[in-house]
């Protein structure tokens, strides 16, 4: 085992540098690789104690694999890259006194790189040593000004320290360097983002935008840093040009991971369904089992409230994703508005079994067999949800679910709890029309609290006055209260303003119309609700008259 980590050492494998094998030199002096005798044990020790982290890394073991690279960079300390390669490992397994010790020695060497002293710097600042983190910094500045390390660290120490200008001046430094990379430039507009972010406002947004600009006129080849600086735009709100920077990559590179995503996104937050639901579908086309992409598709038709397809991208991203809880409350959603409700507990049945017990699967399971005018049922799950919501989530007991709560108990005869749930619905909201309209409505039916009633009805009317619903509960309320006239004028209205024909509403227009004696238009008024859905109680009211009719 040790002779293969060997062989793959010297080939340069598994990502690794070989200790000695870059342009530094085993000991601080210039000119022609030291070939004393102490320098090549120096060497072979390291190589040592390299290859055994290796093996170690190879079977799986990066505690004691860190021991032995620790030990091979402190063998031949001043081979720079092996003390990098090191200390990057170290720092992963948050060894930041061992990573700190290795990079003071190496930086005791008067060739040691601006690199090495950045490192240095990101250490001390990592263990709160914030003056020599500063310190280091500086001398990494100077070693390797045309590189960002160094810049990057010190921004990065004063925003911590809330010192906003202080971090604008070290950018400000960088962004006078003579004739920079593009990379340079888009890296150092994502520090003044960064800092804009922090609290440096529009002047930091504006030179950031500055330095994207110079580094896009460049025109830069490499499609990596083209999607780098589309991300710079984006970050910075600027999404139209960062999605045309995205467009353009997409044609040379179609293949190009995460650039439909990023423009999804953008195009999301602009606001612009059309557009990212194409790039979803695209996604699709290239990537059909993205789970993420068919549950924003599913998103997306929910809200246009094309159902249907909710429910059918829903599906598609359950089978890829059955774990993503939240797909199984969307999908029972999707199918109760489809007024599917088996379906929807089907769905909810598979979360039962796979899921902890929650407020959101009893709501939905209540809301279920509501469609299914399985009322006590309905009941017994929305008062479980209100148990589980008093426990752990208190926040869910909205004047929406108290309303639905109060409908529940109406719907199973309860109406004392039914008016307890109401009365404290409109306690937390008191212009919630729809719970004043229920209340009173509920009341006026049992011809009980006739004039609370109708102060609430009227209430809910003044709010929503081309409401057809409400409009029939004042007809019905003052027909309750014998004042027959004006219940007609309200029931009429009532009708004037209904979306679709509803046989409630035809139906109380003809008990008002008997009450006056109008046979005739309270048989038409029957007869209309009739036709709209049969009804046997409406039948025996045209029955009943029909017989008073001949005896008279």
């Amino acid at each position: 085992m040790l002779l293969l980590a060997l062989g793959l050492l010297w080939a340069g494998c598994a990502g690794v540098v070989a200790p000695g094998s870059a342009a530094k030199k085993s000991k601080p002096v210039a000119g022609e690789e030291d070939r004393s005798p102490e320098a090549i044990e120096r060497r072979t020790e390291a190589h040592a104690h390299y290859a055994a982290g290796v093996v170690l890394d190879i079977n799986e073991n990066p505690q004691a694999a860190a021991e032995e690279y620790f030990k091979a960079a402190m063998a031949d300390v001043y081979d720079e890259s092996l003390v990098l390669d090191v200390t990057r490992r170290l720092l992963q397994l948050r060894e930041q006194e061992k990573s700190l010790e290795l990079l003071q020695e190496a930086s005791k060497s008067p060739t040691a790189s601006g690199q090495l002293f950045a490192r240095l710097g990101m250490v001390y600042s990592l263990v709160g040593k914030n003056e020599e983190a500063v310190a280091a910094n500086r001398i990494a500045v100077k070693k390797a000004p045309h590189s960002l390390a160094g810049y990057q660290n010190l921004v990065h120490i004063h925003l911590q320290n809330r010192q906003i200008e202080e971090a604008l001046k070290v950018l400000e430094e960088a962004s006078r360097q003579p004739d920079p990379e593009p990379l340079f430039l888009v890296e150092l507009g994502e520090l003044y983002a960064s800092v804009m972010r922090g609290g440096g406002g529009d002047a930091a947004k504006s030179k950031a935008l500055e330095l994207f600009d110079r580094a896009n006129k460049s025109n830069p080849a490499n499609p990596l840093l083209q999607q780098k600086l589309a991300d710079g735009f984006a970050a910075l709100g600027e999404s139209d040009r960062a999605a045309e920077l995205y467009l353009k990559l997409l044609e040379k590179f179609p293949n190009l991971p995460t650039l439909r995503e990023k423009l999804t996104d953008l195009y999301i937050r602009k606001q612009d369904k059309t557009k990212a639901v194409e790039q979803l579908e695209a996604l699709i086309r290239n990537n059909p089992t993205s789970a993420q992409a068919y549950y924003l598709l599913g998103h997306f038709a929910f809200e246009e409230k094309n159902f249907k397809k909710a429910v059918e991208h829903y599906s598609k991203a359950l089978l890829l994703a059955p774990n993503f809880e939240q797909l199984y409350y969307d999908l029972a959603g999707a199918h109760l508005n489809l007024k599917q409700p088996k379906e929807a507990l089907q769905v909810l049945g598979k979360a039962r079994t796979r899921f902890q017990h929650s407020f959101v699967t009893e709501y939905f399971t209540a809301m279920a067999y509501s469609g299914m005018k399985d009322h006590t049922n309905a009941l017994k799950h929305l008062v479980a949800a209100e148990v589980i919501a008093r426990a752990t989530e208190t926040n869910r007991l909205s004047t929406n679910f108290l309303f639905q709560l109060g409908a529940a108990y109406e719907r199973a005869q309860n109406y004392e709890e039914a008016e307890k749930y109401f009365r404290r619905c409109l306690n937390l909201a008191p212009k919630f029309s729809e719970a004043m309209n229920y209340l009173g409505y509920m009341w006026a039916e049992r011809g009980t609290n006739l004039h609370e009633a109708h102060e609430l009805i009227e209430k809910a009317v003044e709010l929503e006055p081309k409401n057809a619903a409400y409009l029939d509960s004042l007809g019905w309320v003052l027909f309750k209260l014998d004042k027959r006239e004006q219940a007609l004028t309200w029931l009429q209205k009532a009708i004037e303003h209904a979306e679709e024909p509803d046989p409630t509403l035809y139906d109380h227009l003809g008990d008002v119309f008997s009450s006056l004696n109008k046979t005739r238009e309270a048989r038409e008024a029957w007869r209309k609700a009739l036709s709209i859905e049969p009804n046997s109680a409406i039948e025996r009211k045209l029955g009943a008259k029909d017989t008073s009719e001949n005896k008279e």
